[in-house]
């Protein structure tokens, strides 16, 4: 890490919020060989009690089995957006989500779709890294398109059903380390607009495997953000 960039205030605030978001999409990624310990070393990174409290209770019982019972192909609670958002046309989603990802060029590592949460969740904390690393280099404007596109990704994606799968996986799937995260997500995202709320989640696997309709499923993608 850039000793600039770490000894900033602002940065140091940036990069702290960065690891939350990071071990946020991590908690909600399947569990895979290194998993805990990249969880135990994030979670020495972060200050935040309601997350500490989650990666605690991850190291104690998260195992794969688990976490694809709940969020699988046909588990209990859908992880992906597109089953959040009613009769919106899901390849709008999906494209809008690309556009977003390749204006900032990222390039999920994780092997689930495009719109699953722990996906958006990781994307948000780069958003933050890529904020921290411009105040750092003094790039005023691509800090504030990062700050901007934070802004707007939340807005649009994470705010829409971070609420309504923290309350799915509380009531359909009280697993405790996937309840605290996606309270935790919830609690950072603010409350879904109210079209959002309550909204069944629709049991999508099968019409939206991992890696189909990233192209948009067709439709027109919406302009990258700025």
């Amino acid at each position: 890490m850039n000793a600039t960039l770490a000894t900033t205030p602002e940065c140091r605030r940036l990069l702290a919020a960065a690891a939350e978001w990071r071990l946020l999409g991590l908690l909600l990624e399947r569990p895979r060989p290194g998993w805990l310990e990249e969880i135990a070393a994030l979670e020495r990174e972060v200050d935040a009690a309601d997350l500490k409290a989650a990666a605690a209770e991850a190291l104690q019982q998260a195992r794969e089995a688990i976490h694809l019972d709940v969020f699988g192909p046909g588990g209990l609670v859908s992880p992906r957006e597109v089953a959040y958002r009613g009769r919106e046309d899901p390849g709008r989603i999906l494209a809008d989500l690309n556009a977003f990802y390749g204006a900032f060029a990222y390039r999920p590592q994780a092997e689930d779709p495009i719109d699953h949460v722990a996906v958006e969740a990781g994307f948000a904390g780069y958003l933050l890294l890529k904020e921290a690393f411009a105040r750092a280099q003094g790039d005023i404007d691509a800090a504030e398109i990062a700050v901007s596109g934070f802004g707007r990704f939340v807005r649009d994606h994470l705010q829409c059903f971070a609420e309504p799968l923290a309350g799915r996986v509380e009531s359909g799937a009280p697993v405790p380390y996937l309840v605290l995260a996606t309270q935790a997500l919830a609690a950072r995202t603010g409350p879904a607009p109210a079209a959002y709320r309550g909204l069944a989640a629709e049991d999508d696997e099968g019409e939206f495997e991992c890696g189909a309709g990233t192209d948009g499923g067709g439709c027109p993608p919406h302009p990258p953000p700025s």
